[in-house]
């Protein structure tokens, strides 16, 4: 079942059993999901839509951090529940481990050498993650093993 159908299911089961946080959570992504299908004049494709919900992760653990600093605990309590939810529908995590190895493979192939060939690997190796990690713990792995 792709991403979008999981999406879907999980919003009707949501409405059916009145979890307002994930229906909520939910509807939103999928109304990100229609605005860009618009846009683009094209349905999208899986990976589309996980780099879709990713990003919205993304978003959310930034205004968790805000919310951290100014105090508000019912904002904290709210973007932890929607970062919950919004993970059950990502592909298993990559251990860094997994990662690590895979970055490896990625310099020995492109032939990498210096920072100033982050560029070609990081290219080769978002292919192989397929949403499995957060690009910036990517592009971190990558530079760490081009610097050393």
């Amino acid at each position: 079942m792709d991403t979008k159908t999981q999406l879907n299911e999980s919003m009707k089961d949501a409405m059916k059993t009145g979890d307002e946080v994930r229906k909520r959570t939910v509807r939103m992504v999928l109304a990100a999901v229609k605005q860009v299908e618009v846009d683009k004049r094209a349905t999208l494709d899986d990976m589309a839509v996980i780099a879709l919900i990713q990003k919205e992760i993304k978003n959310r653990r930034e205004a968790l951090e805000e919310a951290k600093k100014a105090n508000r605990a019912d904002l904290v309590d709210a973007n932890e529940r929607e970062i919950k939810v919004l993970e059950a529908f990502l592909p298993k995590a990559m251990s860094p481990e997994e990662l690590r190895s895979l970055v490896q493979a990625a310099i020995v192939e492109t032939g990498a050498s210096s920072p100033g060939d982050m560029g070609k690997v990081m290219k080769v190796v978002m292919g192989k993650v397929a949403g499995r990690a957060p690009g910036d713990m990517v592009s971190a792995t990558v530079k760490e093993l081009l610097t050393h």
